[in-house]
């Protein structure tokens, strides 16, 4: 049965996943330089423009945002501290973000020295790293350097636990059993899958494998959901289809363990940030109010410790 309460009242919630970027003043490649071929939602040129403080509180301005996580936005790999010393600044002015998640190379030399100078930062609580993953399953080759298979990456990335980092993690749906596998050898780190695990396939049996994937995760009590980012290549954004993955991922995540983010201003591509939030309120009606505060904010208040 359908709560019966107005899905248009303002919604309280933290962002746990979002980006600000600067392109004046700082360098992304995928934004600044010839674009990404293979961008999972194809073309983005409408984001190539800065997206600041002032403008994300104009895009939430209709709903009671608590706090924001700034999830690294592929800054220049050459200077991974650059864009953590940046938003600290950027709190500092202006009250927000309140958590970043930084990133940190785990297969370089120097991983643990990068590791450790982020972890220093007060306002970070964990590393986005994305492992080399493959194009598709039929592509997957055991091992690759880079993966979430390489001894070297997986010593860098235990190195988290030593700093008292999480780990975002950012994987299409073929590697979900992999992710499960590191989130059994190391049940110290806490994880927190990125975007529902990307189920771009909507089909019955693309989705039966994604969701036996993120089964196979949420059988580790140290791996969260974000579900953010329904965004699909070439194809508007759909409510009946996003709101299947939301309601599976939460039915398999349980709320205490799923987590709202609304992944601006990558999402503006197909959905701007207040008819977001309210199809999500209206997706999550089902849930009591209990299990509704967890998902817009309880989960992720803990799990970034805000």
């Amino acid at each position: 049965m359908e709560d019966a309460r107005d899905p248009m009242e303002q919604v309280t919630l933290i962002d746990a996943h979002h980006h600000l970027w600067d392109l004046a003043s700082h360098y992304y490649p995928w934004l600044s330089d010839e674009p990404l071929p293979h961008f999972f939602m194809g073309n983005y040129d409408a984001l190539k423009h800065d997206f600041l403080p002032d403008d994300y509180r104009r895009e939430a301005r209709a709903h009671n945002v608590l706090k924001t996580v700034h999830v690294e936005a592929e800054w220049d790999r050459n200077d991974q501290l650059g864009e953590t010393r940046w938003l600290t600044e950027v709190n500092a002015r202006h009250g927000m973000p309140n958590a970043i998640v930084a990133h940190a190379w785990f297969d370089t030399g120097d991983a643990e020295e990068i590791i450790a100078a982020q972890a220093a930062f007060p306002l970070v609580r964990g590393i986005r790293s994305k492992p080399v993953t493959a194009a598709s399953p039929a592509a997957m080759r055991p091992g690759v350097s880079g993966s979430m298979q390489d001894p070297k990456w997986l010593r860098g990335f235990s190195l988290l636990e030593k700093y008292g980092l999480s780990w975002d993690m950012r994987v299409p749906p073929w590697h979900l059993h992999e992710a499960a596998e590191v989130a059994a050898s190391f049940p110290r780190i806490r994880m927190a899958l990125n975007h529902a695990g990307f189920p771009w396939d909507r089909s019955d049996t693309g989705l039966a494998t994604w969701r036996r994937g993120m089964e196979a995760l949420a059988r580790h009590p140290n791996v969260y959901v974000k579900i953010s980012e329904f965004g699909l290549r070439d194809r508007p954004w759909d409510f009946d289809s996003n709101q299947r993955i939301v309601r599976d991922a939460i039915a398999v995540f349980g709320a205490e363990r799923s987590m709202f983010g609304s992944d601006t201003p990558v999402s503006k591509l197909r959905i701007e940030f207040d008819p977001l939030v309210r199809a999500m309120k209206r997706m999550v009606s089902h849930l009591p109010a209990e299990g509704q505060e967890r998902f817009f904010w309880r989960t992720a208040q803990a799990f970034y410790r805000l």
